[in-house]
């Protein structure tokens, strides 16, 4: 049993285990108070107000920070039990000198630093503070560490000294959705001073990034506050709750872990430095955001030493920088299929119509080529998507006007923010007249025309763009908004917020442009002739885009790989987007380094991308009541185990975790 008297005062606040991933679980009653010994203490007896080390304090409680979750209830985010090391200097005895206390005081965090392999020290004059004005409370001198090892310390502690527990932030996943996820700091220090009315037993700490930052004030929960009187001797004869603390809301993401885990994998695999993005078209849940390189989150826990941190800031990788989501890369050819559209919509060119595409096209003093050799000839909207061809879109976007397709480009959502939850989140760029005088000096030309409509030139985007793109091109007629969060619970269990599908932009793209964009981007990936034949996965239409950019320095001769898209062809519900980021001097290409990676994504999930494609069986009409108002469930959290893979919903118990975490 890990126990003692602190654990017993600040005993009987426990959750089950499904919500607790404890190393140990302590054994701890719900003590209400230690009443008093009527021969030794009278409660109305005014004089312990007034002896030197009798004390009256209430103590503020923090409550256990709340979860976050994917959708299927596996943790992302959660608190654990851990412990410290602290001295209780009541052991010391009342009224003692300087030169009692610091050799007591040194001699234990001595024992202390052998015990657990610390270095940790403090100066005489904070422990002689310490001891005249905080001696009541336990202080903490050593580094934190997992239930396991408490367990090998019991029996070996020095007298006056015990295990402290402590909330710990804990991420079950380590560098799984990082740069989503966040993490958490220290918010407020212990005062050192006397001990006021309200003090906080322990720090607290707050969301520095993430969903953690975002919904930190849903995560944190209310602090409860708790009674203690010593008597003249230093010694506890009374304690009680005054409040006890409400833990904090859980918070269910749209994230599949399993995708997640798989995605990161193949990013792994696949590229130094990349991004993926999945996102289910018909609710705009985001199901995957992947970036790379990524990091470990528990480095942040509880601390992160300054040349630890020193290393991720100057990391050229930029590990702590969420690609799929503030990156801001062209979107090369990727962006054709929004040219296509905006053309035929607008009557430029008709569904159908042919036009020429050479090697090269002349624009003002300058040859504007393809990105391979060979004379295309007449060819429409289908054939040029399937073969990227560049003089086509040349000739289209400059036949549509850049005004007339950067409009559509805004209402599939490039230029802007998602709206999701996103910390850092960036709003790429769809330039105006305005923008290109600024930058360029001058107004916008045939040739600035020419590379926006191959989505290069001053255009911008992230991974989240492109493929909250895809999925507007896939419906074809709504964009919908984006979701991150599935549903907000407090700490009962209950829903208290759960975001519905809404619609963002109505597009306007006519039937024909919808019909002939999509077939061209099958072809993509399933004609001989298409650029994308590597994303194939064999079960199910796919409808993709390549795309190469220039990106970068000029000097570093450095390209980007895109391959983005939807499946299936008809009703489609994923939609996605890769990038690559290639090293200077690396010959890339969409097709060669980005496709692969969305074959290999896909293809492990194919059983159940099956069922969630299949239409819905064809059924009789049977009437029945329908309540006027359905309260959506909660997600049930779950904890897996090799003995329990799944756990049972979180019940209401009306109690914390058995925890007293103490900080300097």
């Amino acid at each position: 049993m890990i126990g003692n008297r602190w654990t017993l005062i600040f005993g009987g606040l426990a959750l089950s285990t499904a919500l607790w991933a404890q190393d140990v679980q302590p054994i701890a009653p719900d003590i209400e108070g230690i009443q008093p010994d009527e021969e030794d203490f009278d409660i109305s007896e005014g004089s312990i107000f007034t002896q030197q080390n009798a004390r009256t304090m209430e103590l503020s409680i923090p409550a256990p920070r709340g979860l976050i979750l994917d959708r299927n209830g596996y943790p992302l985010a959660q608190t654990k039990v851990a412990y410290r090391l602290a001295l209780d200097f009541t052991k010391i005895g009342k009224d003692a000198s300087p030169e009692v206390i610091l050799p007591w005081v040194k001699e234990k965090i001595a024992e202390a630093n052998e015990l657990v392999g610390g270095e940790f020290s403090i100066s005489d004059k904070r422990i002689i503070s310490y001891y005249n004005q905080r001696r009541w409370i336990p202080r903490i001198v050593s580094k934190t560490f997992s239930g396991d090892e408490a367990k090998r310390y019991e029996g070996k502690l020095p007298e006056g000294m015990s295990l402290m527990p402590v909330y710990l932030r804990h991420y079950p996943e380590k560098s799984v959705a990082a740069h989503l996820i966040g993490y958490v700091g220290t918010k407020t220090r212990l005062p050192d001073g006397p001990i006021n009315d309200g003090d906080p037993l322990f720090t607290t700490v707050s969301g520095r990034g993430g969903f953690e930052n975002v919904f930190d004030e849903d995560l944190t929960g209310e602090p409860g506050r708790k009674k203690m009187i010593f008597d003249k001797d230093g010694k506890m004869v009374l304690e009680e709750w005054v409040r006890r603390p409400r833990p904090g809301g859980t918070v269910v993401t749209t994230l599949d872990l399993k995708w997640q885990r798989h995605a990161e994998n193949v990013l792994r695999r696949g590229c130094k430095r990349g991004a993926m993005v999945v996102i289910d078209t018909r609710s705009g849940e985001i199901l995957v955001m992947a970036s790379r390189p990524t990091f470990d989150l528990n480095a942040f826990i509880p601390g992160i030493s300054q040349v630890e941190y020193d290393k991720l800031l100057n990391d050229p990788a930029k590990p702590l920088f969420g690609r799929a989501f503030q990156g801001e890369y062209p979107p090369a050819s990727t962006f054709k299929p929004v040219v296509g559209l905006a053309a035929i919509t607008s009557g430029a060119i008709r569904y159908n119509e042919k036009i020429d595409s050479p090697y090269q096209i002349k624009i003002g003093n300058i040859f504007f080529r393809n990105h391979s050799k060979g004379n295309l000839g007449p060819i429409d909207v289908k054939y040029a998507l399937a073969r990227s061809a560049n003089p086509w879109f040349y000739k289209v976007g400059m036949r549509t006007g850049p005004q007339t397709f950067l409009s559509a480009a805004r209402r599939l959502g490039f230029g802007s923010k998602t709206g999701l939850p996103l910390y850092g989140e960036r709003a790429g760029m769809v330039p105006t007249p305005e923008d290109i005088l600024k930058t360029q000096g001058r107004p916008t030309t045939d040739g600035d025309t020419a590379n926006l409509a191959i989505g290069q030139g001053l255009m911008l985007s992230t991974p989240l763009q492109v493929a909250q793109a895809m999925a507007g091109i896939a419906n074809g007629s709504s964009l919908m908004e984006l979701q991150l969060v599935k549903q907000i619970q407090d700490f009962h269990g209950r829903v208290v917020e759960a975001p519905n599908p809404r619609i963002r932009n109505e597009l306007s793209f006519s039937d024909r442009a919808v019909s002939q964009v999509h077939t061209g981007m099958m072809q993509v990936v399933h004609a001989d002739y298409g650029t994308g034949k590597n994303a194939s996965l064999g079960f199910t239409l796919m409808c993709g885009k390549t795309g190469t950019a220039q990106w970068g320095a000029k000097s570093k001769r450095q390209n980007l790989a895109w391959f983005s898209g939807f499946f299936p062809l008809k009703n489609p519900r994923y939609a996605f987007a890769v990038v690559y980021e290639g090293v200077p001097g690396e010959s890339i290409s969409g097709g060669k380094k980005a496709a692969p990676m969305v074959r290999n994504f896909f293809y492990k999930f194919q059983r159940q991308i099956k069922e969630a494609v299949k239409p819905p069986p064809r059924a009789m009409m049977i009437e029945e009541e329908v309540e006027e108002f359905e309260i959506p469930a909660a997600v049930p959290v779950i904890t897996p185990t090799p003995d329990t893979p799944v756990a049972e919903p979180v019940v209401e118990t009306g109690e914390v975790p058995a925890v007293v975490p103490v900080e300097e």
